[in-house]
C-alpha cells in the first residue's frame, strides 16, 4: 500500500478508496464461499483487492489559483487541499459502479479541491462564494452513498469542490425533559451514540452504513436503520434541522407539532445536498436499552412469512427488529450457523426478530410477536441465528470488495410497496433482474429480504450476484434499470432508504410526476438560483 500524505488539517475520510471500510476490516472470501463461487461462477476466489492508490489516475484539478485563494481566505490554508489522496477518497461513493471505476484503468473524475469549514458562517461564505464564482459543490460526510450521490458532476460549471462536514462533529445539547439531542450534522453515528450512552441515552438508528455514516447524511438521504420496526426511520426521528443554502440559513420549525402550513422540514430531509448542506440535526432520543431478546424463525415460503410480518406490524407488538429473507438468501445465511438442528429446519425462509427496552416491555413484546409468528406458519429456531445476525450486521458490504476483484458483480437495491402488492413486486423485480443479468447464459443469483416494515407496507431489499461481463459498469446499471422497470410496471418506490442520487434518477419523474419535478426545481431555484448544489442528483432534467 502506498504511503498516504496529508499535509493539511482536512480530515482524511476513514473509508479506503476502493473498500467498504478499511484494510483492517476487509473480509476475505471463506473456503465454503470460494467453493460455491467456483461451482456457480467458475472463478478461483483467490484474488485480493489492490490497495495501492498511486495507480489510480484522477482528472487534473480544474480549479484556478484565484478560486483556491478565495476559498482559503474563508477557511484558512490548512482546510483547503488538492492532494491526490484527498481527492481520490471523495471521487465516488461505495456502489459497485463506483468501485469498478477505480480498477478500470481509465481516468476517474474527482473534485478539484476539498474545503472543510468549521462553522455555519464559513459554510455560508463558501456557498455564496461558489454561487458567485460558478463553482459546483458536492457535500461530503461519511462517503457511504451507494446510488451515485457523491459523484463530482460539474454540470455547466468549470470546477467542482467537495465540502467536507467532518468538523461539524459536536453534541451541542441534550434536552432531557423533551428527550431530544442537538448535534452538528457531521458527527458519525458511532460517536453520537457513544456521547449519548455516557449520559444514559441512545438514538437507535443503525443502518448498515452505521460504522461510517453521519447524522447529516442520514437526514439528507432519508435513511432507515435496521431497528426501524422499533424506532422508526430517520425522518421520523428528526425534530429540527438547519440547512445552509447559498441564499442563507434555513431551519425547520422547532415546535414538536405544528399546523402552520406544510412541514417544510420534509423538504430538507431527503434533499441530498441539492438545495444546501445540512449543518445541524436535533433528534429524538431514548434511554439506553435495558434488555435485549432475540429469536429466529423459519417459514415454509416467503409469502407465508410476509403475511406473518404484516400481522405482527399491524398488531403493534413493539418488536425492534423484524426481517424476513427469501429462500435463496436464507440458505446462504443458515448455512453459516452451526447449531440449527435438523436439515428440515435449514429450508424455507429465515426471519430475525429482536426486542429492546425494559425487562417487562421486551418480555411482553417478545411473547406477543412470537405467538403471532407461530400461529402463522413459523417454526422457532431459537435465539442463535438472530444473535449471529446482530453480531455481523455491519459486515456484509465488506464481502463485496472481495467479490468484485474476483470478477463477480455484487450489489444491492431496494424498493417498497403496500402489503397487498408486495409479492407481486418481488416476483416482477426478480423476473426482470434475472432476465437482464443472465443474458448470454451467464449465471446469476437474486436474493431478497424484507428489512423495514410499516402499517401499510414493507421494503424489499435485493442483492444481486453475477459473473462480470466485458462491461461490468454497464451490467450494474442494467440491473438497476431492471429494478426501475419493474417498479414502474407494477408499483413501488425508486428508493426506500438509499436516496436517489444519479443511479435511480431515471425513475423520479415516474414516481413524483411532472408537476412534482417542477415543485422540486422551484425549491432549488429559490434556495440555489445558480444551481451549484450537487448537480445531476435527485431532480431529473429534460
Amino acid at each position: 500500500m502506498s504511503a498516504v500524505e496529508n499535509t493539511t488539517k482536512v480530515p482524511l475520510p476513514p473509508m479506503y478508496y476502493n473498500l467498504w471500510g478499511t484494510p483492517e476490516n476487509a473480509k476475505p472470501l471463506g473456503e465454503d464461499l470460494k467453493k460455491l463461487l467456483v461451482k456457480v461462477f467458475g472463478i478461483s476466489g483467490d484474488v485480493t483487492p489492490n490497495l495501492d492508490s498511486s495507480h489510480v489516475k484522477l482528472e487534473e484539478s480544474h480549479i484556478s489559483a484565484e478560486h483556491l485563494a478565495g476559498l482559503t481566505k474563508i477557511v484558512g490554508e490548512e482546510y483547503v487541499t488538492t492532494e491526490h489522496e484527498q481527492r481520490l477518497r471523495r471521487a465516488a461513493g461505495k456502489s459497485s459502479a463506483d468501485q469498478l471505476s477505480f480498477a478500470s484503468g481509465e481516468t476517474v473524475p474527482a473534485p478539484d479541491a476539498i474545503v472543510a469549514p468549521a462553522n455555519e458562517d464559513e459554510l455560508l461564505a463558501i456557498l455564496q462564494y461558489c454561487s458567485k464564482e460558478g463553482i459546483a459543490v458536492v457535500p461530503f460526510s461519511g462517503g457511504t452513498s451507494v446510488v451515485g450521490g457523491l459523484r463530482p458532476l460539474r454540470g455547466k460549471f468549470d470546477s467542482v469542490i467537495s465540502v467536507d462536514m467532518a468538523r461539524f462533529n459536536q453534541l451541542i445539547s441534550i434536552d432531557e425533559q423533551s428527550m431530544t439531542a442537538r448535534f452538528g450534522a457531521g458527527i458519525p453515528g458511532p460517536e453520537a451514540e457513544k456521547l449519548l450512552h455516557e449520559k444514559g441515552y441512545q438514538i437507535g438508528h443503525l443502518p448498515q452504513s452505521f460504522p461510517y455514516a453521519v447524522l447529516g447524511g442520514y437526514a439528507a438521504t432519508r435513511s432507515s436503520g435496521q431497528s426501524s420496526a422499533g424506532y422508526g426511520p430517520f425522518d421520523q426521528m428528526v425534530r429540527h434541522v438547519r440547512m445552509v443554502t447559498p441564499q442563507g440559513i434555513w431551519e425547520s420549525s422547532k415546535a414538536p407539532f405544528s399546523a402552520a402550513g406544510p412541514d417544510l422540514r420534509q423538504l430538507i430531509i431527503g434533499s441530498e445536498g441539492t438545495f444546501g448542506i445540512i449543518s445541524e440535526v436535533t433528534v429524538n432520543i431514548h434511554p439506553v436499552r435495558e434488555t435485549v431478546r432475540h429469536e429466529a424463525f423459519v417459514f415454509p415460503d416467503f409469502a407465508t412469512g410476509a403475511e406473518a410480518l404484516r400481522k405482527v406490524t399491524q398488531a403493534g407488538t413493539g418488536v425492534t427488529v423484524l426481517r424476513l429473507s427469501d429462500e435463496i438468501e436464507s440458505a446462504m445465511n443458515l448455512a453459516t450457523v452451526d447449531n440449527l438442528g435438523s436439515e428440515e429446519k435449514v429450508g424455507g425462509c429465515l426471519a430475525i426478530t429482536m426486542y429492546e427496552g425494559s425487562e417487562e416491555h421486551t418480555r411482553l413484546s417478545h411473547e406477543e410477536t412470537r405467538n403471532i409468528m407461530l400461529a402463522n406458519g413459523a417454526t422457532s429456531l431459537g435465539a442463535g441465528p438472530a444473535e449471529e445476525w446482530e453480531k455481523n450486521r455491519f459486515n456484509a458490504p465488506s464481502l463485496r470488495d472481495s467479490l468484485i476483484v474476483n470478477e463477480i458483480l455484487s450489489d444491492t437495491c431496494e424498493t417498497a410497496t403496500d402489503w397487498s402488492n408486495l409479492i407481486n413486486l418481488k416476483t416482477k423485480v426478480t423476473e426482470k433482474m434475472v432476465a437482464r443479468l443472465t443474458e448470454g447464459g451467464k449465471p446469476a443469483l437474486i436474493m431478497c429480504h424484507i428489512s423495514h416494515v410499516c402499517h401499510a407496507g414493507a421494503s424489499l431489499y435485493f442483492t444481486f450476484v453475477a459473473k462480470q461481463d466485458e462491461d461490468p459498469v454497464a451490467q450494474y446499471f442494467g440491473a438497476k434499470q431492471a429494478l426501475l422497470d419493474a417498479i414502474e410496471e407494477v408499483g413501488g418506490t425508486v428508493s426506500h432508504h438509499h436516496a436517489v442520487g444519479t443511479d435511480h434518477l431515471s425513475g423520479m419523474r415516474w414516481e413524483i410526476g411532472d408537476l412534482g419535478v417542477t415543485v422540486l426545481q422551484s425549491v432549488k431555484d429559490a434556495l440555489d438560483p445558480a444551481g451549484i448544489m450537487n448537480p445531476g442528483k435527485l431532480i431529473p432534467q429534460d
